[in-house]
């Protein structure tokens, strides 16, 4: 494996994604498992892919990933946001194209607590007037 690589981090909900990216022949690796072993989804897969896909890159780097936590489709969107991260590491250039995609850009959105008196984090009890 070549010593000259990029690197990104990409989050979502309670994944969290190291990526590399090797200048290389395309191969996409997940935990040590090729991605279209490791991803059993076609959709998530191709989430993963997106943003060298937007930028032209598909194909010019190795992709070495290592994720943990959540589930399958946050550790996707993890993988797509640390990607992106790289690219922009590998080239500032593609700032805009990868902005515009909402690549850059972390989901904030995660799973609300649940409060005390509720029984979720929004639904309450039943009301009884009598």
């Amino acid at each position: 494996m070549a010593t000259q690589y990029y690197y990104g981090t990409g989050r979502r909900k309670t994944s969290v994604a190291r990526v590399r990216l090797y200048p290389g022949d395309g191969a996409f690796v997940v935990n040590g498992k090729p991605a279209n072993e490791y991803f059993s989804r076609d959709v998530d897969l191709a989430r993963a892919l997106e943003p060298l896909r937007v930028t032209g890159y598909e194909g010019k780097f190795m992709v070495s990933v290592l994720v943990r936590g959540g589930g399958v489709t946050g550790q996707a969107e993890a993988i797509t946001h640390g990607v992106a991260r790289a690219l922009l590491e590998a080239n500032p250039d593609l700032r805009l194209p990868l902005r515009n995609a909402g690549f850059l850009t972390r989901d904030p959105r995660a799973k609300e607590r649940k409060k005390p008196g509720l029984k979720r984090a929004r639904k309450a009890p039943q009301y009884t007037k009598r």
